[in-house]
């Protein structure tokens, strides 16, 4: 790391003027990705890459309550330039063994000229995959709380490229939403779009707009200024607050989350960045040897309703333990009533015993995690009493649901619980949650998240068409781990498909397997009943798959048409090709491989997976690094398969 005073500002004296206008960039690494900074009466960024505009000159700064907004007229009173090219090993394994932080940086120390002379900090980045700034404001004449009721930041973006856009009603929401393709120039200025939104520019960047690192702060969704393609930054409202109202109270420095820019030439480089990671702090935990990602069984989603009973606890125990899996997930109703005052998470229903369970899972090598209602967690603060008997007791980890929000209090919440988590050895599962913002390097008990419209939506919804599941890959999964709960094996047609308990799933068994390739969570929940999943087709597979990976390569596709990625475990490699409902032929090259002969084996769509979803073809075959294999896509179909040297 080398850090350096450097005066990179040009000073353009206009005769007869004193205003100074003052100009800043910093590129990558690779000189692609140029962000530059204009101090002048409005304080303003722009970004290109190749020499192609990817955000016009747009706005930045803070408006607040009884306060004049912060808009520019700055002098800078300091600046420090940062060069970074390191490499760290993370803790949980997403998507890399090590990941490589590589990235130029300009700290500015801005202050206004007149009164009140307020200082803010920004901090701007250029990676090689894409950039990313943050403000920092500090405290003001005025002892107690500032604070912010609108971010100024915008996306001024050129021309009126395709988007994928998840729109919500409001802003408390589980982010569980449908990516829909349009024109950018659909959003308005009532919009409010979650993220990460992807975009493809006709000059041939994918680019995707999200967030890293929030803490002490809200999230925020896009909308525009009311002009097409300026889009703007919606910070989440303080619960009781009108949408113009307070979003951010802080008494000493606060810093906004790293807003991001991800950006590449194919949808691949969005999916392989580490760019998010890299925008959080180092790991915070001393002792992580208790962190263990896998698979979980889950007594949940079969059956439309939970069956809180002794004997099918131990059944799904059971299934963990025969397919090798670390962890059996008892769910909702294990300590009785929830959501209500009457509620106790150190209790257990009458009819389980909570120590008998941990003490038959243990015998099967296999640990619990257990389910919680957020109201019950935080009620007299009973997450700081049961996470110690927890952790007495033997649990490996929570699963918190139902919070729907991501305002400041809440992303607070949030930290509160990870924290008092880790001091306690328990991995965290949020579901009801906000999208994912890289803090699984911070805090790697964080190992796994929901919002996501997974898999649940099968038991009362008509969304999850395979064109969603192949979206979700290039979209949600962008902003890291998503708990969609794969792994349901009663597979049907699209025809066949309605809503019913016991749950069926609109896609091949071959494209439900791929899942557990594609998608990015260090622990995998499986969603489906063990008589659904021991001694049928493709169930051997599921006891191999990892779910943490030392490599990833994105081979092919694109946005809801398909996908075909490769991951790496050790020297095993492993490939996963998810389609639409277009049945198709594609090729896969081996090239990513090292010289050598290899074993191929073989789960894929067979002739008939058409008509019966849930048939699978097996195979195996020798391939090189030179070789191409020629998958043949059912509708609604998929393909995956292992690769070893032999």
């Amino acid at each position: 790391m080398k850090s350096t005073k450097s005066l990179l500002c040009l000073l353009l004296v206009a005769p007869g003027f004193l205003t100074i206008a003052q100009e800043y960039s910093v590129k990558s690494p690779d000189n692609k990705i140029v962000v530059n900074i204009s101090n002048g009466e409005k304080l303003s960024y722009s970004v290109t890459c190749k020499g192609q505009n990817i955000v016009n000159p747009s706005s930045m700064g803070f408006e607040f309550k009884d306060e004049q907004p912060m808009t520019g007229n700055f002098m800078v009173i300091d600046q420090l330039v940062k060069n970074v090219n390191e490499k760290w090993i993370p803790v949980v394994k997403s998507k890399h063994a090590e990941i490589l932080d590589n990235y130029n940086e300009i700290h500015l120390t801005l202050k206004e000229k007149s009164a009140p002379m307020r200082q803010m900090e920004l901090f701007v980045r250029a990676y090689n995959d894409g950039a990313a700034f943050q403000y920092k404001l500090s405290r003001s004449a005025k002892i107690g709380d500032r604070q912010i009721v609108k971010e100024l930041t915008a996306f001024d973006i050129p021309g009126d490229p395709k988007a994928w856009i998840a729109e919500y009603k409001g802003y408390s929401s589980s982010n569980e939403a449908e990516f829909f393709e349009h024109p950018l120039s659909y959003l308005n200025e009532k919009s409010i779009a979650g993220m990460p939104l992807l975009m493809e520019y006709s000059t041939g960047f994918w680019v995707a707009i999200t967030e890293a690192r929030i803490d002490n702060y809200p999230a925020f969704y896009i909308g525009t200024s009311g002009a097409a393609n300026q889009l703007t930054t919606k910070l989440v409202p303080l619960p009781g607050e009108p949408e113009n109202g307070v979003k951010v109270r802080f008494s000493d420095e606060v810093c906004s989350p790293w807003r991001v820019l991800m950006i590449g030439e194919t949808p691949g480089t969005l999916i392989e960045s580490e760019i998010i990671q890299n925008l959080n702090d180092p790991c915070a935990i001393k002792d992580v040897s208790w962190i263990r990602p896998g698979m979980s069984a889950w007594d949940h989603w079969w059956s439309g309703e939970v069956k809180m009973e002794m004997p099918v606890i131990k059944q799904y125990i059971d299934l963990a333990s025969v397919m090798g899996w670390p962890y059996m997930l008892v769910d909702w109703q294990w300590y009785g009533k929830f959501n209500s005052p009457e509620a106790d998470i150190t209790k257990w229903a009458p009819q389980i015993s909570i120590p008998e369970i941990i003490e038959y899972a243990g015998s099967k090598n296999v640990k619990i995690i257990l389910w919680l209602y957020s109201s019950d967690v935080n009620r007299n603060a009973a997450f700081r009493k049961a996470f110690p008997v927890y952790h007495a007791w033997g649990v490996a980890g929570i699963k918190i649901d139902f919070m729907d929000r991501d305002d400041q209090q809440m992303v607070n919440w949030y930290h509160d619980i990870i924290r008092c988590a880790a001091e306690n050895y328990l991995l965290v599962d949020f579901h009801g949650a906000y999208k994912p913002d890289g803090i699984i390097r911070t805090y790697p008990n964080m190992i796994t998240r929901e919002g996501v419209m997974g898999n649940e939506y099968y038991k009362f919804s008509n969304k999850m068409s395979p064109e969603h599941n192949v979206k979700l890959a290039f979209t949600r999964m962008l902003s890291g781990q998503m708990d969609y709960t794969p792994g349901g094996f009663l597979n049907v047609t699209k025809e066949q498909f309605k809503n019913q308990t016991p749950a069926v799933v609109w896609n091949t068994r071959a494209a439900e397997l791929s899942k557990f390739v594609i998608y990015e969570s260090p622990l995998t929940v499986v969603c489906d009943h063990p008589d659904n999943i021991l001694n049928q087709a493709g169930a051997d597979f599921l006891k191999i798959v990892p779910t943490v990976w030392d490599d990833i390569k994105f081979i092919s596709g694109y946005p809801g048409d398909y996908i075909a990625m490769a991951k790496r475990s050790g020297d095993t490699w492993f490939l996963g090709v998810m389609n639409n409902s277009n049945s198709k032929d594609i090729e896969i090259k081996l090239d990513f491989l090292p010289a050598g002969i290899y074993e191929v084996e073989i789960w894929a769509d067979s002739k008939n997976s058409d008509k019966d979803p849930k048939e699978l073809k097996k195979a195996k075959k020798s391939a090189s690094a030179n070789d191409i294999i020629k998958v043949t896509l059912a509708k609604n179909g998929g393909f995956v398969a292992l690769i070893k040297r032999k």
